[in-house]
C-alpha cells in the first residue's frame, strides 16, 4: 500500500478505502465481536502510523467515542491537525474520514439552484429575433465538441428554418494534422451542400469514418475536394501545419478559416456556443440546448415545445450517455 503522510493523501484514502467496502459489499460489523474503546485506540494508531502515514511522521488517536453502528476515531497529524475516523466496532475496517451525506446533499443542491438562477438570466438577458443566429465553434475531434454536437442535432432538426445555424471551428487544432483535414472537409460541407451536412455529422459523429460518412450522405465528394484545395490555399491551412513558427503559443496549428469570428466572440475553446452574437453557456443535451436556443426568439415558436432527450451524449465519438459538464478543449 502507498504510504501518505498529508491530511489530502489521509482523505484520499478515506474515497478509497470506502469504495473498497461499498465493492465487496462487506457489512459493518454485524454479527462480530465489539471491541472496547481501548482496543479500538490500539488498533487504530497501529494502521494509521503503519499504513497510512510515513515514518517521519506519527498520528495519535486522541479519542474514540461511540458514534452508533461506529466508533468515531479522533486523528491528530503532525501541526496539530485533527480528523475524525472511524472504525468498525469489530475493528476490522477503518474509513479516515467519512462524508456527510446531508450536508453534501445540500451544498451539490444550493450550487445547483446557483447554476439554475444564472442560466435563467443569461437566457433572459439574450438578445431575441425573429429568426435566431446559432453559431456553434468546436474542435471536430474535442471529444466535448463532439458531445455538443450530438446534443444538437436534434434540435436543429426540430427547428429546421426557424434558425439560422452555422457550424464553425476554432481557431487553434488540439488533436493534430486529422483534425484540421477533417475541418476542412466539413467547412466545405457547410458551405456547398449544406442539406448533407447532418446526414454527414451523424454517421461521423457515431463512426468517426469519414469516407464512409461521405458515400452514406452522398455527398459530391469532387465538388467538395475543389472547395477544400481553395480554401486551403486561401488560408494557408496545411502550410501553417508545415511550419510549427505560425503555430498558437508554439504549440498548436492554427486554423483561421473562422479567425475574425472567433476574435469577434472572444471563442476560448470548444464548445463555444453563440446565440444572436452573444455567447452562452447550455447543457449538451437536445432539452438545454432547445431552451437555449429557444431564448433567442422574439416569439417562440411550437417547435420550442417539442419534447427532446434530456440525457447528455457520451463525449467522444460513439454512442451511448454522458455526463452534464462545462469541460471543454482549450489551450
Amino acid at each position: 500500500m502507498m504510504k501518505i503522510n498529508t491530511q489530502s493523501g489521509l482523505k484520499l484514502a478515506a474515497i478509497t478505502l470506502l469504495s473498497v467496502v461499498a465493492l465487496t459489499g462487506c457489512s459493518l460489523s454485524k454479527g462480530g465481536k465489539v471491541l472496547g474503546t481501548e482496543e479500538i485506540k490500539t488498533k487504530a494508531e497501529s494502521f494509521i502510523n503503519d499504513n497510512l502515514m510515513q515514518g517521519e511522521n506519527k498520528a495519535t488517536v486522541k479519542e474514540v467515542v461511540d458514534d452508533g453502528d461506529l466508533y468515531k476515531v479522533v486523528v491528530e497529524i503532525s501541526g496539530g491537525q485533527q480528523i475524525d475516523s472511524y472504525m468498525t466496532k469489530d475493528g476490522t475496517k477503518f474509513m479516515p474520514q467519512a462524508m456527510n451525506i446531508e450536508e453534501m446533499s445540500k451544498e451539490a443542491g444550493n450550487q445547483k439552484a446557483q447554476e439554475d438562477t444564472a442560466s435563467k438570466q443569461a437566457k433572459e438577458n439574450l438578445p431575441k429575433q425573429a429568426k435566431p443566429n446559432v453559431e456553434l465553434f468546436v474542435m471536430s475531434h474535442c471529444p466535448y465538441g463532439t458531445q455538443i454536437e450530438k446534443g444538437i442535432i436534434p434540435v436543429i432538426e426540430a427547428l429546421g428554418s426557424k434558425i439560422d445555424f452555422s457550424l464553425k471551428f476554432c481557431d487553434y487544432a488540439m488533436h493534430g494534422e486529422v483534425e484540421l483535414k477533417e475541418q476542412l472537409k466539413q467547412t466545405c460541407i457547410a458551405k456547398e451542400q449544406k442539406d448533407k451536412l447532418l446526414p454527414y455529422l451523424k454517421c461521423f459523429l457515431k463512426s468517426e469514418k469519414s469516407d464512409e460518412c461521405l458515400k452514406e450522405a452522398k455527398v459530391d465528394s469532387g465538388k467538395m475536394n475543389a472547395c477544400i484545395t481553395k480554401t486551403d490555399n486561401e488560408f494557408k491551412v496545411m502550410k501553417g501545419f508545415a511550419d510549427k513558427t505560425t503555430w498558437v503559443n508554439g504549440r498548436y496549428p492554427a486554423f483561421n478559416v473562422f479567425a475574425k469570428d472567433n476574435e469577434k466572440y472572444g471563442v476560448k475553446g470548444s464548445p463555444s456556443l453563440v446565440v444572436n452574437g452573444q455567447e452562452i453557456s447550455s447543457g449538451r443535451d437536445s432539452k438545454s440546448l432547445l431552451s437555449t436556443i429557444c431564448s433567442g426568439f422574439d416569439n417562440q415558436p411550437e417547435e420550442c415545445k417539442k419534447e427532446l432527450s434530456s440525457t447528455p451524449p457520451a463525449p467522444g465519438f460513439g454512442e451511448g450517455a454522458g455526463s452534464d459538464s462545462a469541460a471543454e478543449c482549450g489551450s
